[in-house]
Parts: C-alpha cells; structure tokens; sequence
C-alpha cells in the first residue's frame, strides 16, 4: 500500500514524496498551486499516486529511466491525466515521450524549472532532475545514486566505468548540502556521498 514518507516547502513549490510497490519505489510529486510535476510517476499503485493529486492538474511526468518498475503504470496514468512525459530518447517507454537531454530544462509548475542532466550507467538513458529554489538544490536522482553507492550495473564493467563518470561529471559538481532523493529507499546529499566515491570505484559496484 502506498505510503507518503514526507512534505516539504521549497520556495513557491511543495514536494510530497510516496513510496509505492513492493519495491519501494519513490514517486515525487511537486505543486505550485494547482500544477504538479511527478518524478517518476507510473512507478506502481496509479490509484494511490492519483488519489494524493485531488483536483490539481498533472502536467507533467519526468522520468528518469524506463526499467519496468518506474513505468509499470505509466500509460495508465497518461490515459486518465493527460500529462505531457519527458524522457532521454536512449530510454524507450510504453508512451509517447518527449525528448529531452543534458542542460534542458523542463516547466510544468508555476514557474518553477527543472534542470535535467544526463547520467547513463544503470540504464543508457538515465537522467537525473535538479531543482534549485529558494537557496537550495534538490536532486531527484532516479537509480543513479543511493545512499551508500551508485545504482545497480549488472555486472558490466563497462556500465560501472559509466555511471561513476556520470557520478564524477555531473552530480558530485554539485553543492554538499545537494538534497538527493533516490528512486527507491532514503534520502541523503551529496556531501554525504562523494567522499566514497573512492571506495566504490575500488569495490567495483
């Protein structure tokens, strides 16, 4: 059953976070007024995620990569919402998505701008969503980076190479106090993580 794990106030915007599935995968949703954003929105339980929406508009749903258990009711929520869905083109999903890539920047809620950046290894088109507002960076990770590591690779070698470039070039340039709100589990920051960034390359995963 679907459960909301926190809300918070970032400048004219709140970010609810849900965990739904026996995964414990994370869908945020962030409103200004009467517009919502939703990070991974067809990730399980579309009837929780749509009963938390009331009567506000869902304009958008940002998804950070297609593994089935971020998209498994995704042209579910499309069909009943309407909702515009931007994703990296290396990530084919079951709905029609409009492309997105490195330093684009994705509107949908008030004002407010997402910037989206690329960061393959734990699938090709994995992308990572930052909002900065009100003095602070929130990073909505997808399965790049979990407290404790980089998301899964598989085994690939070549995939790990990738995703800790991804790690080193475009999330670790990012402020300590960086929020990061992974795609499944806890939250944690940047500066919680990069001093490890060692110890995972040696351990290989």
């Amino acid at each position: 059953m679907g459960e909301v794990r926190w809300q918070k106030t970032v400048g004219p915007a709140e970010i609810t976070k849900l965990s739904v599935g026996s995964m414990d995968n994370n869908i945020y949703i962030v409103t200004v007024g009467r517009d919502v954003v939703s990070v991974d929105g067809g990730s399980n339980e579309a009837d929780f995620v749509l009963g938390r929406l009331g009567d506000r508009r869902l304009g958008a749903i940002l998804q950070t990569h297609n593994h089935s258990d971020h998209v498994v009711t995704l042209p579910d929520v499309v069909a009943k919402t309407g909702a515009k869905v931007y994703a990296h083109p290396d990530d084919p999903l079951p709905v029609e998505a409009e492309a997105i890539g490195d330093a684009a920047v994705v509107t949908g809620a008030g004002d407010l701008e997402i910037s989206v950046l690329h960061t393959p290894g734990h699938s090709p088109g994995s992308v990572c969503f930052l909002l900065a507002e009100a003095g602070e960076s929130h990073l909505f990770a997808g399965d790049t980076l979990f407290p404790g590591g980089p998301g899964n690779t598989f085994g690939n070698a070549e995939a790990f190479a990738t995703i800790i470039r991804s790690l080193e070039e475009k999330l670790f340039v990012l402020p300590d106090e960086t929020h990061v709100y992974p795609g499944h589990g806890d939250d944690t920051t940047i500066g919680a993580e990069r001093p490890h960034l060692g110890e995972w390359r040696e351990r290989g995963w």
